[in-house]
């Protein structure tokens, strides 16, 4: 309790120094939520901190960040309050502190762990064996059937929506706003744009980023989008396939001119691309701005992405060989850690930025009418 109290009063002094100087007002839109507000409330704080992008410009403008005695720095103190606003939210809570210090550990370890159980489910039903012939054309209900296969994801689908929804209830209902709150139309268009337009990481005069250092660059942008629509063309490919499967009784495999496979090949190259640049930036960027502690969350989410892209692909071009039973499994242990960990890890962060940029569009917007 005595951290999270020091730290709201950290985030606190920051955002006073700051709304007293105002130099960084239009760098991003962080400072301007910050001057609608006289005093901070850690529930506006922590607002405040998943609307921050985390690009750093603040820190290297700043004239009272280290080594002056104010020691000024907003992205690492919000960064802070972000990782523990993640933990607040969690929902059920104790599975948050699963993944907090040693996410990547235990990240991998459950993706072992479901690949196993896979393996022993296999062995069992039909024998090991099964997992290296050529006799399944490359057919995956083949060696698992379709209906195993949709209830095991299906329900674990479900629990996973179910926490990300009540995630984001309680950071909406903290933030003092109600459902009527969210029926503004013209803030969720102005939301929607800013964030897969990912707008508020050009920065100033459509330069870039100050990251993973004080120089301006548009790589982190970049990687973002690879990631993010590598990952929504992942899940398309999901979805029609679905949708070939119940609605037009077409069943798998599909030709790779159709539309899971085209979307499903384009998501996996994103995936290898997007989550591999991000973990060298977030290699080799600035310690001073960052929170160290969440190095652990933030490669476990990095790389669970990217072997779910890796692991994807080499399971299409093996398909046809004795390999795919196994890259199947392996595959399909990756993916499930994947969804087991959406609720508690970085992946949450996507979503309450995204309440944050509409929160702050419906603030602009109420303050204009």
């Amino acid at each position: 309790m005595q951290k999270i109290e020091a730290l709201i009063e950290e985030t606190r002094n920051n955002m006073t120094i700051c709304n007293a100087c105002r130099y960084c007002e239009g760098f991003c839109p962080v400072f301007p939520a910050m001057e609608r507000r006289r005093a901070f409330t850690p529930e506006d704080l922590k607002y405040l901190a998943n609307l921050c992008h985390n690009c750093g410009e603040c820190y290297y403008a700043c004239q009272y960040a280290p080594p002056h005695e104010f020691a000024v720095n907003v992205p690492q103190s919000m960064a802070k309050l972000r990782a523990e606003s993640y933990r607040d939210y969690a929902w059920p809570g104790p599975l948050a502190k699963l993944f907090d210090r040693n996410g990547l550990l235990a990240a991998l370890a459950l993706a072992v762990g479901v690949t196993l159980l896979l393996l022993i489910s296999i062995g069992l039903n039909g024998g090991l064996s099964a997992l290296v012939t050529t006799q399944h054309g490359g057919d995956f209900y083949a060696l698992m059937p379709h209906n195993v296969m949709v209830v095991t994801f299906g329900s674990v689908s479900l629990f996973v929506l179910l926490a990300l929804v009540m995630g984001m209830v309680r950071f909406w209902r903290e933030s003092g706003e109600g459902v009527a709150g969210l029926r503004d139309g013209e803030s969720w268009r102005q939301a929607l744009k800013e964030t897969f337009s990912l707008k508020h990481l050009h920065g100033q005069g459509e330069v870039g980023c100050t990251y993973p250092d004080a120089y301006h660059s548009h790589w982190r942008r970049r990687f973002h989008h690879f990631t993010f629509y590598g990952f929504m063309l992942s899940f398309a490919a999901t979805v029609t396939g679905t949708i070939y499967h119940y609605v037009f009784g077409w069943q798998a495999p599909y030709d790779f001119i159709s539309l899971p496979k085209l979307f499903g090949t384009l998501g996996g190259i994103g995936l290898l691309i997007g989550p591999a640049g991000l973990l060298y930036l977030k290699l080799v960027r600035d310690p001073d701005t960052a929170d160290v502690r969440q190095m652990g969350m933030d490669v476990a989410f990095i790389a669970l992405l990217w072997l779910t892209g890796f692991t994807g692909l080499a399971l299409m071009l093996l398909r046809e060989t004795s390999a795919m039973g196994v890259m199947l499994v392996v595959h399909l242990g990756v993916v499930m850690a994947l969804f087991i960990t959406m609720p508690y890890g970085k992946f949450v962060h996507g979503f309450y930025r995204l309440l944050a940029v509409y929160r702050n569009a419906l603030e602009r917007n109420r303050a204009g009418r």
